[in-house]
């Protein structure tokens, strides 16, 4: 039953019925959207027809919004939705949202950068008011009277002479109307859903088991495939036991792809059964002998010779007769470790290729299937599913084109490739490791007067075929630096190393305000400053630094006495647009680091579901707070060294702080939230643990 409800919600945006659609700024009709096999044909009122990107109506009244993005538990869906029907003025238990499928009347789909409602929020909120204008704009007709005197509320337009129609009895005439050029926005006074704490439209078909993640996809035929691959970096497959594999039962095949050797049958026990009795062995290729000394050793090479990416003042001057701090920290690579391996499903016939992926980037995802299958783009067919967790590694295709390359090598016979948890972890794409080292002073009062930065790092864009004189990922947090210091300087280097970069929660703001922030807490002993007090004194041209750092000192009382044995452990930073700041109360337990309430303020500028914006900075304070404590991974022979939870470990319930969030949104531009809440919490722990241990902590993991 469960499997059945399961197709069907995959196939909600294929349904045709009464309705009309609009699509801001799209001219085209839509091309028939890709079904899955079984899919029900449903008709009456209550049915949508999608005649354009963005907006669906029924005769029903009912309003589907199509997004662009990919919800991962960000809560987008309901976000935007919630945008949708303020300005459409539809009551909230009339709408829906589904995510849309590689589109390119959507432009380039993708998600990351904490961008989906800053990005999507003004041109949804456009296509909205114009479809209520055209509501209103057809009532006027019908009843021949102006349109002025008429007015839209609660999913009908009312006017005094007349009883009020409802959309639903509209669909036909405002579907005629061409949609106004400059339609009129409602003013922020006027919202009455938007800025106010909304359940999710998620969530009832998560809590039953009803969404369909990736790992849930189920298409008739469908066979399953496991992929043994190299372990090392530009490792190869040597010999394999083929006829032991295919002795397993339940396998029906085996095939080389580009990525190694896929075992495909019935189901997936017996895909890696089958896999396990291939027995591959693997040649080690040019890097088997790289290590985290290897690593370390090449970003020491070239941080002395780091191109400058910002600088301010006459910083020889300021260290020469001060009071100097020279220190050095350095950050691991990390995986993203998201809770649902990677997966896809994929299907190649002639003239056709058919993917469901659990992706960020439903564009590059079906650039990747279309070079893996050897097609044109425009014959690729790409559904987006739900997701256990993206922070990143899911806008990287790879997984993609492996399943496609699986998928053609059968002959139109639908596959879904699993990644393992140690495929994922071993396989997949890490955040650079980082060498950072840094010289500051201050003058006689205290107070800062010089700062120098050099950072080693690897580039991700420089893997990516942009690089550039300085990797803009590889210095933010650090190039734009907050405080009001006179004489700076920030240097980066990029070694070139062979383990795969991508995109990791908070990008270049993970490591740099670690470093950052540790290294201002030191500066401020050196001078025997109170931390927050010297911040606050630094952020003078920073008015909302200013206002999230002395919010969150305000919730945490901070100053006060806490219990023996604890300490207070601050940072502030920002990324993504939003200033995120954080105040720690730490203890230490048998030479374990203990967080015990986290007191959080984010200036995110617009508040669209506050519900959402919480729940984003107590994931974000978890997945740094993992990362600090325990994320870490290590090469030997040119491999990953970690492989699951148990070596790759994640804080876990009983480790879980308290987690109190304040939110300002004073009007100012729209900032992300999915990611501003990681960079604060590892330098507020550390901080906080060198109060407590009487000596600065300059490299993670602490455990």
């Amino acid at each position: 039953m469960i499997a059945h409800s399961r197709r069907r919600f995959l196939q909600v945006g294929a349904l045709v019925g009464a309705g009309f659609a609009l699509g801001f700024g799209c001219a085209s009709d839509p091309p028939p959207r890709p079904q899955p096999s079984e899919a029900p044909t449903l008709s009456g009122d209550d049915a949508l027809h999608p005649i354009d990107a963005y907006v669906s109506v029924s005769r029903s009244g009912r309003v589907e919004l199509v997004i662009p993005e990919a919800e991962m538990g960000q809560g987008i869906l309901t976000g935007l939705a919630m945008v949708l029907a303020d300005e459409l003025e539809v009551p909230w238990n009339r709408v829906s949202a589904h995510m849309a499928d590689a589109d390119e009347r959507y432009g380039r789909q993708g998600t990351g950068g904490s961008t989906s409602t800053r990005g999507d929020h003004d041109l949804l909120r456009k296509a909205a008011a114009a479809v209520r204008e055209m509501f209103v704009t057809a009532a006027a007709a019908r009843w021949g009277v102006p349109a002025s005197e008429c007015t839209a509320r609660d999913g009908a337009v009312t006017h005094p002479g007349h009883d009020a129609l409802d959309y639903g009895a509209l669909v036909e005439d405002a579907a005629a109307l061409e949609p106004p050029e400059e339609p009129v926005v409602k003013p922020a006074s006027e919202r009455r859903i938007t800025g106010r704490s909304t359940p999710r439209l998620d969530l009832p078909d998560k809590v039953v088991g009803r969404t369909v993640f990736g790992l849930d996809v189920r298409i008739p035929g469908q066979v399953y495939a496991r992929v043994a691959r190299p372990p090392s970096f530009g490792g190869t497959v040597e010999a394999t036991d083929e006829a032991a594999a295919r002795a397993v039962p339940g396998v029906l095949d085996v095939v080389a792809v580009p990525s190694g050797v896929a075992v495909v049958a019935t189901n997936t026990w017996a895909a890696e059964q089958g896999r396990r009795a291939l027995a591959p062995r693997f040649g080690a290729g040019p890097h088997g002998s790289l290590d985290d000394a290897g690593v370390r050793a090449a970003c020491a090479a070239v941080i002395e010779k780091g191109e400058e990416a910002t600088s301010r003042g006459d910083l020889a001057k300021a260290l020469s007769g001060s009071r100097v701090l020279e220190a050095e920290f350095e950050v691991p690579y990390l995986a993203h470790a998201t809770m649902e391996p990677m997966n896809c499903t994929a299907r190649v016939e002639p003239g056709m290729v058919e993917v469901w992926a659990p992706t960020q980037g439903p564009t590059s995802a079906r650039k990747a299937a279309a070079e893996a299958a050897g097609v044109e783009e425009s014959l690729v067919r790409l559904h987006s599913t739900f997701m256990g967790g993206g922070f990143g590694r899911r806008s990287q295709p790879d997984y993609v084109a492996e399943a496609v390359h699986v998928a053609k090598a059968l002959s139109g016979k639908p596959v879904q490739v699993s990644w393992s948890r140690e495929d994922d972890t071993r396989g997949g794409w890490y955040r650079p490791f980082s060498l950072n080292r840094l010289r500051g002073a201050v003058d006689a009062d205290g107070m800062p007067i010089a700062w120098e930065h050099r950072i080693s790092t690897p580039s991700i864009l420089a893997g990516m075929g942009r690089g550039g004189t300085v990797d803009g990922t590889s210095v933010e947090g650090a190039s734009n630096l907050p405080y009001a210091i006179p004489n700076l300087r920030v240097t980066c280097a990029a070694p070139e190393l062979p383990v795969p970069l991508w995109f990791w929660r908070s990008v270049g703001s993970t490591q740099n305000g670690f470093v950052t922030e540790c290294f201002f807490d030191e500066l401020a002993a050196l001078g025997g400053r109170d931390p927050v007090e010297l911040r606050l004194a630094l952020l003078g041209e920073k008015p909302r630094h200013t206002r999230a750092l002395q919010r969150a000192v305000d919730q945490a009382r901070y100053g006060r006495t806490l219990a023996e044995g604890h300490a207070f452990g601050v940072a502030v930073h920002e990324s993504f647009g939003s200033i995120c700041a954080q105040v720690v109360d730490v203890s230490v337990d048998g030479g374990t680091p203990r967080v015990h309430e986290v007191w959080c303020a984010i200036d995110c500028g617009q508040v669209v579901n506050p519900d959402s914006i919480v729940a984003q900075m107590e994931s974000s304070i978890a997945y740094g707070l993992s990362a600090a404590l325990y994320g870490r991974i290590s090469i030997a022979g040119g491999a990953p060294v970690q492989s699951n939870f148990h070596d790759y470990k994640v804080v876990r319930m009983a480790e879980m702080p308290r987690v109190d969030v304040a939110i300002i949104a004073e009007g100012d531009e729209w900032g992300g939230v999915g990611e501003p809440g990681t960079p604060p919490i590892a330098p507020a722990l550390c901080n906080a643990l060198r109060v407590l241990r009487g000596t600065p902590v300059r490299s993670l993991p602490l455990a």
